[in-house]
């Protein structure tokens, strides 16, 4: 079984044929949907806009050149920059459909303290939508992507080592506020019933 075609090999190709611009897409068309829609929280815009990355790409691939930056983070940085017009635009936090979120732990080694119940995992999305933007974009470069710090540093233009330390204070504030959440829902289970709510004996 012959070996895939190489990103690169791909660009060479699409420069002299961009009718072979359709590989890319399928190659990515999936990646790129998540990561718009995790960040903007709702199928249609992140319908639109994923489609904007790809005319994007397609219209500048021409100027793409390897510089020791993966084509894969060249995309993901035409849609955070896309995205991040789209908040500016909207002014306002993305609003999330928790119950559509799947997390994918393994990639990043997820802490003993990540629950993996439903409610716990409730706790955790909610916790992540507190969070400033960067930081949203982060832990879905990492839970959602699977991607490595050195790649989530070309596509957030930061370096390894920065993002590594950005990562370590994120995951210490989720885990601040989950336990948050976890010790107030323990006390509300400890409060006693209101007059009137009293089972009946």
């Amino acid at each position: 079984m012959s070996e895939p075609e190489s990103d690169l090999d791909l660009v060479k190709r699409i420069k002299k044929d961009p009718s072979a611009f359709g590989l890319v897409y399928e190659r990515y068309i999936t990646k790129i949907y998540n990561y718009v829609y995790y960040r903007v929280g709702n199928h249609h815009d992140a319908e639109d806009l994923t489609s904007r990355v790809f005319y994007r790409a397609l219209t500048h691939v021409k100027d793409y050149s390897d510089r020791g930056v993966p084509f894969s983070a060249w995309l993901y940085r035409i849609a955070h920059n896309l995205v991040a017009n789209w908040h500016r635009d909207h002014a306002r936090r993305q609003e999330l459909a928790l119950e559509d979120v799947t997390l994918v732990g393994a990639a990043f080694e997820m802490p003993e303290w990540v629950a993996e119940t439903n409610e716990q995992r409730r706790w955790l999305l909610a916790a992540i939508r507190l969070l400033p933007e960067e930081r949203q974009e982060l832990l879905i470069l990492k839970f959602v992507e699977q991607l490595s710090n050195a790649e989530v540093g070309q596509i957030m233009g930061r370096t390894e080592g920065a993002i590594k330390s950005l990562y370590h204070r994120t995951l210490l504030a989720l885990r601040d506020e989950l336990l948050k959440n976890s010790a107030a829902a323990d006390t509300r289970s400890d409060e006693p019933p209101l007059a009137g709510d009293e089972i009946e004996r």
